[in-house]
C-alpha cells in the first residue's frame, strides 16, 4: 500500500484527498468536470489572463540520472552534448531578453543530479542578478539538500522546480538512479528554507490512469501544495528509453489538467512541455479547464515550443492577455 492508499478522507479538504476522491472527480461526465474546475478557476483567477515564464537551459546534457523520458541523460543516444554551466552575464541577458517579450517569471535549468558546490556561488550570481530585473526567479538544478536550498534561498530564489513526474507506483519504472522519497525530500528542503515550490509531472510515460490521478493527490497532500503544477505531454526522444511511447489522449490530459485545478485551486496549473504538438483548440481546452500558465520562446529546454508567433496568435483569438507580476485577482 503506497501513502496515497490510505483511509478515506473528505473529499477536497486540503491535505486530505484520496486517490478514490480524486477519481471520482476524474471520471465525471467531461462537460461537468470542466465545468466545476472552470468556476473553481474563476473564484482564485482572473480566467482571462495567463503567466508567462520563459526557460533556460543553463547547464545541457551529460547528466548521470537515468530518467526514460529525458534527452539529457547520459544514459541515453539522443546526441545531446554537454555543456559547461553559463555565464552570469550572458543568462542576465537572456533573461532581460524574455522580460521584453513579457515573461514574468524567468527558469534556469541545468542537467544535474544535484548542484556541486563548486558552482553554488555562479548560481547565486544569476539569481541575484536576474532578480534585480523585476523578474521571478526559479531553478532546476536537480536534487538540494538543506543547506543548498537555504543558500539559494537567501540569495532570493522565488521558486524551485522538482518534478515528481509520476504516481509513487510507477516511479521505478521512469527511474532507477534516485526514488521518489529523494524527490519529496528536496520539495520539503525548498519549502523549509521558504521558496515556492513548482512540481508537476509527465503525461505518456506508459503510466495508468491511476498513476496520473495518484500523482496529483501526491502533490495536493503535501503540507502546502505546490504554487506551480507543470502538467508536461512526454516529447519521446530517439536514443532514449522511451523513444517509441504512445501518445496521450488528448481528452484525458485535458481532464488532468482539470483535476489539478479542482484539486488545488490556487495554484498556477501550467502548459508545459508538449504544446508545439497540441492543436489551438486542446490547448483552449486546457485554459477553460484551469491551465493558467505557459512557457514562451521557441524552445523547451532541448525540445521545441511553439514560439512567440503561434503563442501570441493563440492568445490573441482566445482574448487571454498575459499576467502582471502576482497573477491573483
Amino acid at each position: 500500500m503506497t501513502r496515497n492508499e490510505a483511509a478515506p478522507a473528505p473529499q477536497g479538504e486540503p491535505g486530505c484527498w484520496t486517490l478514490d476522491a480524486a477519481r471520482e472527480l476524474y471520471d465525471l461526465p467531461f462537460n461537468d468536470l470542466l465545468f466545476r474546475a472552470h468556476t473553481i478557476h474563476r473564484e482564485n483567477f482572473d480566467p482571462n489572463r495567463v503567466q508567462l515564464s520563459k526557460l533556460l537551459n543553463i547547464k545541457t546534457g551529460g547528466c548521470p540520472e537515468d530518467c526514460g523520458y529525458c534527452s539529457q541523460s547520459a544514459h541515453h543516444t539522443s546526441n545531446v552534448k554537454a555543456s559547461k554551466l553559463m555565464g552570469t552575464i550572458d543568462v542576465v541577458a537572456e533573461a532581460q531578453k524574455a522580460k521584453e517579450q513579457g515573461a514574468t517569471r524567468y527558469c534556469m535549468g541545468a542537467a544535474w543530479r544535484s548542484p556541486k558546490p563548486r558552482d553554488e556561488a555562479a548560481i547565486v550570481s544569476m539569481i541575484k542578478e536576474v532578480k534585480a530585473l523585476g523578474l521571478e526567479t526559479c531553478m532546476t538544478l536537480g536534487m538540494l539538500s538543506a543547506d543548498q536550498a537555504r543558500t539559494f534561498a537567501k540569495a532570493g530564489l522565488d521558486y524551485y522546480n522538482h518534478n515528481i513526474d509520476t504516481s509513487e507506483r510507477f516511479y521505478p519504472e521512469v527511474t532507477t538512479t534516485r526514488t521518489f522519497d529523494d524527490r519529496l525530500d528536496t520539495l520539503a528542503h525548498v519549502r523549509e528554507a521558504g521558496m515556492k515550490v513548482c512540481s508537476g509531472g509527465i503525461l505518456g510515460l506508459g503510466e495508468e490512469e491511476d498513476d496520473r490521478i495518484d500523482m496529483l493527490v501526491t502533490l495536493a497532500n503535501l503540507p502546502t501544495p505546490p504554487e506551480s503544477v507543470p502538467i508536461n505531454m512526454l516529447i519521446p526522444i530517439p536514443g532514449s528509453r522511451l523513444a517509441e511511447a504512445k501518445a496521450v489522449d488528448s481528452i484525458g490530459f485535458v481532464r488532468i489538467v482539470a483535476l489539478a485545478r479542482l484539486m488545488m485551486p490556487q495554484s498556477h496549473v501550467r502548459l508545459t512541455a508538449g504544446r508545439a504538438d497540441m492543436s489551438d483548440e486542446m490547448q483552449a481546452l486546457c485554459f477553460f479547464a484551469g491551465a493558467n500558465s505557459i512557457f514562451i520562446g521557441d524552445t523547451l529546454l532541448t525540445t521545441a515550443n511553439p514560439g512567440d508567433d503561434r503563442d501570441k496568435s493563440l492568445l490573441s483569438r482566445l482574448r487571454l492577455t498575459p499576467m502582471t507580476l502576482g497573477g491573483h485577482q
